[in-house]
């Protein structure tokens, strides 16, 4: 007797495993048991597992039966004139939905002409094995697989058209590409998608060549004349939001310009840009410190007679303001309620981004880079006919990353900007390389896509052949105006008294465990010592017990709180840090003494 488990539930048993399996799928391709059941017969341990639970990934393939494929050559008629539809094929059993446990005892091919009796069913098309990103790549099937997940990685970071509606929206960090292509070079996918309503790049000329160094590694050149005409040009967009809080007592917030009297009052300058609401009007150029919206809030602490004379408090300043190392121009000012009913007040700020050195740029093949860069353009070289690329890529980030794609997009670019019309690149299905070398000869150009470039500093050919094509490059979201950030001395924070975190609140920069390890290799003990004073503080310290004594300023005297005045106190250098940590000892009771030594006791 063979073992049935549902859901990995036993459930009972049955004379013979395998045909109870084969009517199962037989049924269910009839629909007498609905399509998502799927069954596996193991012969090894001879059990059944019927599948039914919620969550599982199945995907479709089409039925095989005696090596020959279920769909005919009339059903995929029927389907292009839309006399049948996906549903129909479902319900006449030609395709099925299979799970991973089902697709054991399935053995699938990938192109009809591989089918042979044994063969249980065919893929609908080789490009399923990829996600929707990854299949926007062309010619995938040329590049090593980590490189293809990279590249749909990066797809989802490049700057583009992401909803049309955009100037009614606010949404949080948004870069919006000026001047957006669609790919010369498609993929079936492209097509699928809609991609032409929401692209995310532009068509460029790019050559394959050094520049002076300025491209090493994975660095690019870019032609300032390309970015004079609009090459990765983007708005970058951010809200800047405040509501009226209320708050218990009756208090609330009070959206306004604050007057002179209200605590924390900034400088007339700083409110500049407000209009008579406490809003900053549109169009204004603002930078860090600006005021946007001007805010008053009820003081954060009431005492006892403050209850009862609200009128005499003495509100505080709460306005929003821009940060540290921000600037922009005011875009839109929204005004409506949030979901209590209160004032709510949005404004968008806009920023014009022009492409420049350490701004981010990528190829659909995982090949990213910044820009090292910009050169007139007059100093970039050029070709017989008079073309300039727009983009220099280094030769290094080809052989070791084997992204054969890359060169062949260039070629599969240059022949559809050549002849006006789109290439197909779908991963296993697209244009043979041999026919796009033939097209490119019959254009004139040489068949493997290099042609003879001239310096144009020195006027003299170069001695070697350049590979210059047509690719569809993007513009990333990571800009160096969004993470360049350096700090002398500021903002410590209250606790630790270290310097506090972050860009926007200019921050410090971590030296961490492998940095100081690089130090100390460096034999650099007096710059180790200054990265890690960030916070030195001073203390005294009682010769006697090794407790931390008191300071008073007004005697100018230390005394300590266990043995009085009569004992020896020294002053000490150390980490507040560390400090700390002897305090939080302290208070479970636990005594951290301090033992002093002499400096020159060892000498």
């Amino acid at each position: 007797m063979t073992d049935v488990f549902i859901d990995n539930r036993f459930v009972g048993t049955v004379n013979d495993g395998k045909k109870f399996a084969d009517n199962i799928i037989s049924q269910r391709r009839s629909g007498k048991i609905p399509l998502e059941v799927n069954v596996l017969y193991n012969d090894e341990t001879d059990e059944v597992y019927v599948e039914t639970s919620k969550g599982r990934t199945i995907r479709p393939l089409i039925v095989v039966k005696d090596g020959k494929s279920t769909l005919t050559q009339q059903h995929i008629e029927k389907l292009q004139k839309n006399e049948l539809s996906w549903s129909d094929l479902i319900k006449e059993g030609i395709i099925e939905y299979l799970d991973p446990t089902e697709e054991e005892n399935a053995y699938v091919a990938f192109y009809e002409n591989e089918l042979t009796a044994d063969h249980t069913h065919l893929e609908i098309s080789p490009l399923d094995i990829l996600g929707l990103c990854t299949s926007l790549i062309p010619f995938g099937q040329y590049n090593q697989g980590v490189r293809l997940s990279q590249g749909s990685k990066n797809q989802k970071q490049a700057v583009g058209f992401y909803a049309a509606n955009y100037f009614a929206r606010i949404d949080m960090d948004v870069n919006l590409l000026h001047y957006p292509q669609v790919p010369v070079v498609k993929t079936l996918m492209h097509d699928v998608s809609d991609y032409h309503l929401h692209p995310s790049g532009q068509n460029v000329v790019i050559a394959i060549m050094p520049y002076e160094g300025y491209n090493m590694d994975d660095a690019v050149v870019i032609n300032r004349g390309s970015i004079d005409r609009g090459l990765g040009r983007s708005t970058y967009y951010r809200p800047v939001i405040s509501e009226e809080l209320r708050y218990p007592g009756g208090l609330m917030d009070e959206i306004c310009i604050p007057n002179k009297d209200v605590k924390g009052y900034r400088t007339e300058k700083d409110y500049r840009f407000l209009e008579e609401d406490g809003i900053v009007s549109a169009e204004s150029k603002v930078q860090e410190g600006d005021v946007i919206i001007g805010k008053t809030s009820p003081p954060r602490f009431l005492n006892s007679t403050d209850e009862y004379n609200l009128t005499g408090n003495i509100r505080r300043e709460s306005s929003m303001t821009l940060e540290h190392g921000e600037k922009g121009i005011v875009d839109l000012v929204l005004l409506s309620e949030n979901e209590e009913g209160n004032r709510l007040i949005q404004v968008r700020l806009r920023e014009n981004r022009i492409p420049e050195i350490g701004d981010k740029f990528i190829s659909r093949h995982g090949q990213k880079g910044v820009i090292g860069l910009v050169v007139p353009e007059q100093d970039i070289p050029f070709s017989e006919t008079g073309m300039r690329p727009d983009i220099l890529f280094n030769p290094h980030g080809l052989p070791k990353r084997m992204t054969v794609a890359h060169l062949i997009e260039m070629l599969a670019g240059k022949v559809g900007a050549l002849e006006g019309r789109y290439v197909d690149g779908t991963a296993f299905d697209s244009e043979p390389e041999e026919a796009l070398r033939k097209a490119l000869e019959n254009l004139g150009f040489r068949e493997d896509g290099t042609e003879i470039l001239y310096n144009p500093i020195t006027g003299r050919q170069y001695s070697v052949r350049i590979y210059i094509g047509n690719m569809y490059y993007q513009r990333l979201k990571h800009m160096v105006a969004n993470k360049i950030h350096s700090r002398a001395r500021g903002p410590i924070q209250l606790l630790t008294r270290q310097p506090t975190e972050g860009r926007a609140k200019e921050g410090g920069l971590r030296l961490g465990e492998m940095e100081k390890d690089t130090f100390i290799a460096h034999g650099a003990s007096l710059l180790l010592k200054e990265r890690f004073d960030s916070d030195k503080t001073v203390v005294p310290v009682c010769e006697k017990c090794g407790l931390i004594a008191i300071y008073d300023s007004r005697k100018n005297k230390s005394y300590c709180p266990i043995c009085g005045d009569n004992v020896e106190i020294n002053n000490i250098e150390l980490s507040y840090a560390f400090k700390l940590f002897m305090d939080e000892l302290r208070s479970f009771g636990v005594y951290p003494r301090m033992v002093l030594k002499s400096e020159y006791e060892n000498v």
